[in-house]
């Protein structure tokens, strides 16, 4: 009882700390102003689709939200109850072997659980990306992906888990800021390692070759001020026929990556703004802040932990030990997670709004954004008019019409 109460103590602690410090950080590299003047008005959807094209975003969006919320609810309400009921704690407690072994074992067969049970609705999407021509690839190397994405978890979610009772264990009493501070620091880790290590294991990457579009991109790059160790293509076209791009990876080893279905099928002022945008981020260091916000809320979220296993709570014999805790702890992530996704995603936004205000500014083409809006929308059947809670909770970029209402504004500046 002693070790609970200061245990409490310590995580209030911890979560004041980890308070002011994702404030200090949120103050002091979110953009929170990221245009002059204020965000432009969205345009007309009319003015850019037809109504067909707005029909058929809004139908795909219609299922696609079906489908994804209703896989959130499952998993959310699986979660909750493996980790809050006496299923999964009895379970837990019954294993036998090192406790981190268990740790692992525990973590390993409720996410297992929590694939399966929402299984149904990752094929329903992918049905519908299919019936839609919006994702390509056998259902065989679909199922693949997934054991991959599954194996990720698992590992990572294991390694945090075993620190976390491993400190829990050692220091009863001060686990709570020792745990938090291991969690930022395995967030910074997984931040630098998650290029090098994770990617690979989903994509093939293949140096673009020399030609006008390689070096058009190494000088946007040194307009940017960015500096780019290599330009990458990665086989996306097996998995989805969308376009993308994105810039990954810290000093020596961060390079543009651009997708095939980029490469093969736009035009390449719209290439480069695309190319301008991603190079943005990493002129301001926007992977960087998202690693500080996700190692200072890591911080934050074992704090609250602390709290919430510090309430005395009854237990049956053998209940009682730090792996039982286990399910309780992966089901407060989820919760939690859901829960700090509107914070996320407004953050998020604020970042691509100047990302895309530097594009424009780096390459002087509005018009060329504006067709690659349109493009982009139309290529992954885009809902022009998100219900605006959805796009508040879940929206981690401007919308299409917001995007290109601020390219409309950038082109009708004033010029000298």
């Amino acid at each position: 009882m002693e070790d609970r109460s200061a245990a409490r103590r310590v995580a209030l602690g911890t979560v004041l700390i980890g308070v002011a410090a994702f404030l200090l950080v949120a103050a002091t590299r979110v953009p929170w102003h990221p245009v002059p003047g204020g965000l432009p008005a969205p345009v007309a959807p009319s003015s850019v689709f037809t109504q067909a094209q707005i029909d058929r975003g809004e139908h795909y969006a219609l299922w696609a939200r079906v489908w994804s919320w209703s896989r959130l609810a499952v998993s959310l309400g699986v979660a909750a109850w493996l980790g809050f009921g006496p299923v999964g704690r009895r379970w837990a407690a019954r294993l036998r072997g090192a406790w981190w072994v268990r740790v692992v074992v525990v973590v390993l067969g409720l996410t297992l659980v929590g694939e399966l049970v929402t299984l149904p609705f990752g094929i329903a999407l992918r049905r519908l990306g299919l019936d839609e021509g919006l994702v390509a690839g056998t259902w065989a190397d679909w199922g693949v992906d997934q054991v991959k994405g599954w194996l990720v978890t698992v590992v990572g979610s294991s390694i945090a888990l075993v620190v976390l009772v491993g400190c829990m264990r050692r220091l009863p009493r001060l686990w709570p800021a020792v745990g938090g501070l291991a969690a930022a620091v395995l967030v910074l880790l997984g931040s630098f390692a998650y290029p090098v290590v994770v990617e690979p294991v989903f994509n093939r990457f293949e140096s673009l070759p020399d030609g006008p579009l390689r070096s058009q991109v190494l000088a946007l790059a040194d307009a940017e001020g960015v500096a780019v160790d290599d330009v990458l293509v990665a086989d996306a076209s097996r998995r989805t026929t969308t376009l993308n791009a994105y810039v990954s990876g810290f000093g020596h080893s961060r390079r543009v990556v651009l997708y095939d279905t980029l490469v093969d099928s736009t035009p390449t002022d719209e290439t480069l703004t695309v190319v301008a945008h991603e190079l943005a981020h990493a002129k301001y260091g926007d992977v960087l802040t998202g690693t500080l916000l996700g190692a200072v809320g890591a911080l934050l979220g074992i704090g609250l932990l602390g709290l919430v296993l510090a309430v005395p709570r009854r237990e049956r014999p053998g209940e009682a030990d730090e792996v039982s805790a286990v399910p309780r702890v992966l089901a407060l992530v989820a919760i939690a997670t859901f829960l700090v996704a509107p914070v996320q995603n407004g953050v998020s936004r604020a970042i691509e709004t100047r990302a895309d205000q530097t594009a424009l500014e780096a390459t002087g083409a509005p018009q060329a954004f504006a067709d690659l809006q349109r493009r982009l929308a139309l290529r992954s059947h885009a809902d022009p008019t998100p219900p605006a809670w959805s796009q508040w909770w879940f929206g981690s970029h401007p919308t299409v019409l917001q995007r290109i209402g601020l390219a409309e504004r950038f082109e009708a500046r004033p010029t000298d």
